[in-house]
């Protein structure tokens, strides 16, 4: 009984999680709209220091999927978002890992280029938000370790990353990430925060739009920063997504930092032209040569397609043609 009692409870969850993506696209397509009339109008711890790494150590310094210790700027990364709960997730939930696998790696290598490989990644969201509010009153619900170790699987099995996004509902960022430390000390997890589903005590995930602000990123930026010099990992990236300039208040302020390379993702749908006007808005200029992108800790910028609210798909070559191109490409 207390079994089947569990079961109904999460089945109920992802049932409310789909009326809250529903309510999301109706929210997310009125934010398009209000920036596009403005511009017609011009408007744990894991830390501790550790001693020197020896020689012998920095031979044996795990490295990415395909090689190689640096993510961006060597590599353009795509990557397939959302849950295996429900296709109102993303595109993960549409059909078996192994099948998706095989369609990203055909996608990704649209986007490859001369000098620059396209890298495949499953954006796992691993914790959701949710209109409940849970045993914890927090309004989320956290992926269990079957799943998440599912997806590193065949993440690994096709070569690629796994990226852990968190939706935290009323919870807190910083703790939500720590929560998922037994992954990210991993050399091929990353990680992404989602502020849309980020909300005050007693406001409802999914009826308003989210937001954080400059400090909790740094503040996650850093805690990746130290597991990746406590345990010599490759590179990994933090992703934010956005696509309200509301969502991240003092964005300017964000930075990368040494072994995690930021990025902003413009996260709304519409036609090819309002997406791209968004973009435009919302994208960060970037310095012209990769060293001076490697030192200046600026971030990067991504760009997220979707298959089903998108008008008009947008192809590799439109994505690509964007000015700045982005780094990161997401297909939820």
């Amino acid at each position: 009984m207390a079994a089947s009692g569990h079961a109904a409870r999460r089945g109920r969850a992802w049932e409310e999680r789909r009326r809250i993506y529903r309510r999301r696209r109706l929210f997310g397509a009125a934010a398009l709209l209000l920036l596009a009339f403005l511009l017609a109008r011009g408007c744990s711890a894991v830390v501790g220091g550790g001693d020197d790494e020896t020689a012998s150590e920095a031979a044996a310094a795990p490295e990415l999927p395909r090689g190689g210790r640096e993510i961006l700027p060597r590599h353009r990364i795509v990557a397939y978002y959302g849950a295996p709960q429900d296709p109102e997730l993303g595109v993960l939930g549409t059909a078996p890992l192994d099948v998706n696998a095989r369609r990203l790696e055909t996608r990704a290598r649209e986007f490859s280029r001369p000098g620059r490989p396209a890298l495949p990644a499953f954006e796992l969201i691993a914790t959701l938000a949710q209109s409940a509010p849970g045993d914890d009153g927090l309004h989320r619900l956290r992926q269990t370790d079957a799943v998440i170790a599912r997806h590193l699987r065949a993440a690994r099995a096709a070569k690629g990353l796994l990226v852990l996004d968190i939706q935290p509902g009323q919870a807190d960022f910083v703790e939500e990430v720590k929560a998922l430390e037994r992954w990210l000390v991993e050399p091929d997890v990353s990680l992404a925060l989602d502020p849309e589903w980020s909300v005050p005590d007693g406001v409802q995930p999914g009826s308003v739009i989210g937001s954080t602000d400059a400090a909790t990123v740094n503040e996650v930026a850093d805690y990746l920063a130290r597991i990746v010099r406590a345990r010599n990992l490759p590179q990994k990236v933090l992703i934010v997504h956005q696509f309200t300039e509301d969502m991240v208040t003092d964005r300017e302020l964000t930075r990368g930092r040494p072994g995690v390379a930021l990025i902003s993702n413009m996260d709304g749908f519409g036609t090819h032209e309002l997406k791209q006007g968004v973009y435009d808005r919302l994208s960060i200029s970037q310095p012209r040569t990769r060293v001076v992108r490697r030192r200046s800790g600026q971030p990067y910028n991504g760009f997220k397609l979707f298959f089903r609210e998108d008008t008009g798909l947008m192809s590799p070559a439109d994505v690509l043609a964007l000015d700045p191109a982005p780094d990161v490409i997401v297909y939820e």
